[in-house]
């Protein structure tokens, strides 16, 4: 899965990522490039047992923790 949130401000990136995290059965993409995005989006994934991995600077992989 997806998620384009370039352009959008916090906490609308997160808000996002976590509707999808509770239907996601597989790893999720999202771009997002404010500059508080990857501080909430590592809180949504860990509160949601999942990891976050830096693609670049605007471009993160969530993944479930096993």
């Amino acid at each position: 899965m997806r998620i384009d949130a370039r352009g959008m401000r916090c906490p609308w990136p997160a808000l996002r990522l976590a509707k999808t995290l509770r239907t996601a059965d597989g790893p999720v993409e999202v771009m997002a490039d404010d500059p508080i995005a990857p501080r909430e989006l590592a809180a949504v994934a860990t509160a949601a047992g999942w990891s976050i991995e830096p693609i670049a600077a605007d471009h993160f992989r969530v993944v479930r923790l096993r």
